[in-house]
C-alpha cells in the first residue's frame, strides 16, 4: 500500500482501528500501535525493552521512551503516548517479563510477517482488498500523517520522534500554505520590533505594587486595606470596599475590630493578630469577619508590618481572601466524612453481630452475645435486651455496657407505662412499648444518672426480637450521637431484629434435633383469639389436626378432621374471621369430614412450633384445645410458656414428662412399607425406578415399563399410584400409628 509522493493513500483513521480490531493478541496490537502510535520501526522493536520508557512528566503523566540504536552505542527519542505506554506494561507483566528483558525476541522479519497476517485478516473481516497490503513502512507513515496533519505537531519534532534522517521524508504530508497562512505567519515582521539582546530595557518600569492593586482591583474577592501604626483603617482598595460592604468614608479611621465577630474582638483577637505580625514580621490567620450588614463569612488574612527608610513601623498591610465557598466546601467534605464514619461504625456493629450469632449456642448465649456486639464500638453506648414474663414485669435482662439496675432510669416513661406483656406482643396499647413488624421505636432526648459519675444523654431505640408472628422479647440500643436512628439506621435495626429472632428460632430448633432426651408438653388454650377455639366453643363441634405445613414465615397449611358441625357453618364464621385466607373441603365420609385452611398469622400450634416444641396432637373440642407436643429436655420451659402466653394469653402447661427420643432406622422404615404393599406394587415400583420411569428425562416411559411387565399400561398407573401413597404414607404419617 505505497503512498509516495500522494497524501491521500495514507491510511485513515477508520483503516487503522480496522487493523487494530483485528489483532487477536495484546502481541499484535501492540506491535500494530508501537508502528502506527510511536513511529518504531520492527528492528528498533527487537531491542526495546520496559527500561527504554522514561517518565518525564508526573502531573499528568507523560513518557518518553529512549530508542536504542542498531549498534546499541546510543539512543534516539521518541514520544509514547500513555495509553500505549500502559499497553506495554500490561504486556509485560502477563509475559512475567523483567524491566531489562526484550520485549519481543523475535527477529525484525517476524514482526514483518506479523503485521502483514493481521493485515489479511482485516482485509478479510472488513472486506477491503487494500488493507492486505499494509506494511509496517505504511504504519510509520500514518504516524507521520497524523502527527503532522490531524495533531499540527512541529515537524522538526516529527522528524526526531520519528528517527528520520530530514525533512525531506516528511514533505508530502505536509499541505502547500494557501496566502492566508502565509500572510498571518509574517504578521510578526510588521509589528514593532522588541529590544534587542543587550539592550536597555525600554519604556516605564512597573512596580511590585501597581501589579498587586491590578490585581486587587480585578476581582471583589481579594481585599488591601492599609492600617496605622494602632490598628486604624487608613485607606483601602476598591475590593476591600465590595467585599466588606463599607464606602470609604464610612471605614477609614475605624478600628480593624469592625470586621472581626463580637466574640473574636471580646477575646482579643485583633490586638493578637497584629501583634503577632509586628513580632514575626508578618502573620497568616483564617476565621470569621463581619460585612457591614452583619453577615458573616471565612477570611484568609496575611498581616505584614510596614516601616520606612529607617526601619521605624509605620503601620500594617492586611491582604484579606475570601474563602467562604472553599471553607463550606470543606465543612460539606468533613460532614460527609463523618456521617460515613457513623454509618461505617453501625455497619460494622451489625458484621461482628453476625458473626457473633454464628458462634451462639443457646437462647441466652445470643442475647449476651447481640448485647457485647452492639455495645462494642463507637455506634453504640450500651444494649440490653427484654425478655418480659407475666410472672415479672421486668423481665430478664441481657445488657451490656450499662448495669441491669441501671435500664430502668434510662426506659422513656410511656415505654415503662406499657402492658406487662406488651415485649412480647403487638398489642395495640397507648405506649406501644413494642413496634410493629419491621419498625423500630426511638426515643429522643433521653436523660438518665447511671452513676454518681456517669450521666447519659442521648437517644434509645427498641426493636422487636421476631420470627415469624413469634416475639421472643425486645432490643434496646442507646447512643449519644446526635443524628443517630436515621432511616438507614431504623433499617439495619429492623433487620437485626428479626436476624436475632430467627437465630433463637433456629437454635431452638437445633437444640430439639440434637437432644436424646425430650420434654413431653401437654397444653391447654381456652384463649378465643385462636379461630379453632372459638368456633369449637360456638358451634359445639370438633376439630382434629391432621397436618400443618408452612407456605412461608406466617401463613401455613391446616389440614384438620371436622366433627359435629357441618363445614358451611364453620365456613361462614371463617369468612369473617380474621387470619383465614381461605378454606375447602377435601373430603367426606361417615365420620366427618377432612377440610383445609389456609390461615395467616399467629395459632397456639405455630407459637409453640416457633419456640422449638414440634405438636403431635392437637384437638379443639368445646372451646378449648388440648395441644400435645415434645421440645428438648434443656430447653427454657418457662420462656415457651410466656411466649405462647404472651399471644394467646388464656393458655396454661397441663402436664410434662421427660421421655426418651424414638429413633426409627432406616431397616424398620422399610420393613414398615413392605408390610403395606402389595407384590404386584413393590413389583411395579421396583420396575419403574430401575428402568428410570422417575429418571429425568426419562429413560423409559410407562408403556415400557408395562410392556416388560406384561401388564398393560393402566395397570401400571393404578400400581404405581398405589404403591405411591402407601410410600407417602409410611413417611409422613406417625409410624406408631
Amino acid at each position: 500500500m505505497g503512498f509516495e509522493g500522494t497524501v491521500g493513500a495514507v491510511l485513515t483513521r477508520r483503516e487503522y482501528e480496522s487493523l487494530l480490531d483485528a489483532a487477536e493478541t495484546y502481541r499484535e496490537a501492540l506491535v500494530i500501535r508501537l508502528c502506527g502510535d510511536v513511529g518504531l520501526r520492527p528492528t528498533e522493536l527487537t531491542r526495546l525493552s520496559i527500561d527504554d520508557i522514561e517518565q518525564v512528566r508526573i502531573d499528568p503523566p507523560r513518557y518518553l521512551i529512549r530508542v536504542p540504536t542498531a549498534d546499541d552505542r546510543g539512543t534516539r527519542t521518541a514520544y509514547l503516548p500513555t495509553r500505549v505506554e500502559r499497553e506495554l506494561r500490561r504486556y509485560a507483566r502477563s509475559n512475567d517479563l523483567s524491566s531489562d528483558d526484550r520485549v519481543f525476541t523475535v527477529t525484525p522479519r517476524r514482526l514483518q510477517m506479523l503485521v502483514s497476517d493481521v493485515a489479511d485478516r482485516a482485509s478479510e473481516l472488513f472486506d477491503e482488498s487494500a488493507l492486505a497490503d499494509v506494511s509496517t513502512s505504511d504504519l510509520r507513515r500514518y504516524f507521520a500523517h497524523t502527527a503532522l496533519v490531524d495533531h499540527n505537531v512541529n515537524p522538526r519534532v516529527v522528524k526526531t520522534a520519528g528517527g528520520w534522517r530530514s525533512f525531506e521524508a516528511l514533505e508530502s504530508y505536509l499541505p502547500e500554505p494557501t496566502d492566508t497562512e502565509i500572510v498571518d505567519a509574517f504578521d510578526a515582521v510588521e509589528g514593532p520590533s522588541g529590544p534587542r539582546s543587550g539592550d536597555p530595557q525600554s519604556g516605564p518600569a512597573v512596580s511590585d505594587d501597581s501589579v498587586v492593586r491590578l490585581l486587587l482591583a480585578a476581582s471583589d474577592r481579594y481585599a488591601l486595606v492599609r492600617l496605622d501604626a494602632d490598628g486604624y483603617v487608613e485607606r483601602w482598595n476598591r475590593s476591600a470596599a465590595a467585599l466588606f460592604g463599607y464606602r470609604a468614608g464610612e471605614i477609614v479611621g475605624t478600628h480593624v475590630s469592625a470586621f472581626y465577630t463580637d466574640d473574636a474582638v471580646e477575646s482579643g483577637a485583633p490586638e493578637r493578630t497584629l501583634s503577632t505580625a509586628l513580632d514575626e514580621s508578618g502573620c497568616e490567620t483564617e476565621g470569621w469577619r463581619v460585612h457591614e450588614d452583619g453577615s458573616r463569612f471565612r477570611a484568609t488574612e496575611v498581616v505584614s508590618p510596614l516601616r520606612d527608610d529607617q526601619g521605624r513601623h509605620r503601620g500594617f498591610a492586611v491582604f484579606v481572601r475570601d474563602g467562604t465557598a472553599a471553607h463550606e466546601t470543606l465543612e460539606a467534605a468533613r460532614q460527609r466524612r463523618d456521617e460515613l464514619d457513623r454509618l461505617y461504625a453501625v455497619a460494622r456493629r451489625h458484621r461482628d453481630l453476625t458473626a457473633a450469632l454464628l458462634e451462639s449456642t443457646d437462647h441466652e448465649g445470643v442475647e449476651m452475645r447481640t448485647c457485647d456486639a452492639l455495645a462494642d464500638g463507637r455506634a453504640y453506648e450500651f444494649a440490653w435486651i427484654d425478655r418480659a414474663t407475666i410472672a415479672d414485669r421486668r423481665g430478664r435482662l441481657a445488657s451490656s455496657g450499662i448495669d441491669p439496675d441501671a435500664i430502668e432510669r434510662v426506659v422513656p416513661d410511656d415505654w415503662q407505662a406499657a402492658d406487662p406483656t406488651a415485649p412480647l406482643e403487638r398489642s395495640a396499647s397507648a405506649a406501644e412499648a413494642v413496634p410493629e413488624e419491621g419498625t423500630v421505636l426511638v426515643a429522643d432526648d433521653v436523660t438518665a444518672t447511671l452513676e454518681a459519675d456517669n450521666q447519659f444523654e442521648g437517644a434509645v431505640a427498641r426493636v422487636a426480637l421476631e420470627y415469624g408472628d413469634t416475639v421472643y422479647g425486645t432490643l434496646s440500643v442507646a447512643t449519644e450521637r446526635t443524628d443517630a436512628f436515621a432511616d438507614d439506621e431504623r433499617t439495619w435495626l429492623a433487620t437485626i431484629g428479626r436476624q436475632v429472632g430467627y437465630a433463637i428460632g433456629a437454635i431452638r430448633r437445633r437444640n430439639l434435633l440434637l437432644s436424646d432426651r425430650l420434654l413431653e408438653l401437654e397444653v391447654a388454650c381456652r384463649d378465643e383469639r385462636s379461630f379453632f377455639v372459638d368456633t369449637s366453643r360456638r358451634l359445639d363441634c370438633r376439630f382434629e389436626l391432621d397436618s400443618l405445613v408452612p407456605i412461608d414465615e406466617s401463613t401455613h397449611l391446616y389440614y384438620v378432621r371436622l366433627e359435629g358441625a357441618s363445614p358451611a357453618d364453620v365456613f361462614d364464621l371463617a369468612d369473617t374471621a380474621a387470619g383465614i385466607e381461605d378454606c375447602r373441603l377435601i373430603e367426606t365420609d361417615e365420620d366427618g369430614w377432612r377440610v383445609e385452611f389456609v390461615v395467616e398469622g399467629s395459632c397456639p400450634i405455630v407459637t409453640l412450633t416457633e419456640y422449638g416444641v414440634t405438636v403431635h396432637e392437637a384437638l379443639f373440642e368445646g372451646g378449648s384445645a388440648a395441644i400435645t407436643g415434645d421440645c428438648a429436655a434443656d430447653a427454657d420451659l418457662r420462656t415457651i410458656l410466656d411466649g405462647l402466653r404472651s399471644a394467646f394469653p388464656d393458655s396454661e402447661l397441663v402436664g410434662k414428662r421427660e421421655t426418651e427420643r424414638t429413633v426409627q432406622t432406616a431397616r424398620e422404615f422399610r420393613e414398615g412399607l413392605e408390610d403395606r404393599l402389595t407384590d404386584r406394587q413393590e413389583a411395579a415400583l421396583r420396575a419403574a425406578y430401575f428402568g428410570g420411569y422417575y429418571d429425568w428425562p426419562r429413560e423409559s416411559t410407562a408403556e415400557e415399563v408395562a410392556d416388560a411387565m406384561g401388564v398393560s399400561s393402566p395397570t401400571l398407573h393404578n400400581h404405581l399410584r398405589k404403591g405411591q401413597h402407601e410410600l407417602l404414607r409410611t413417611f409422613l404419617d406417625d409410624p406408631e400409628e
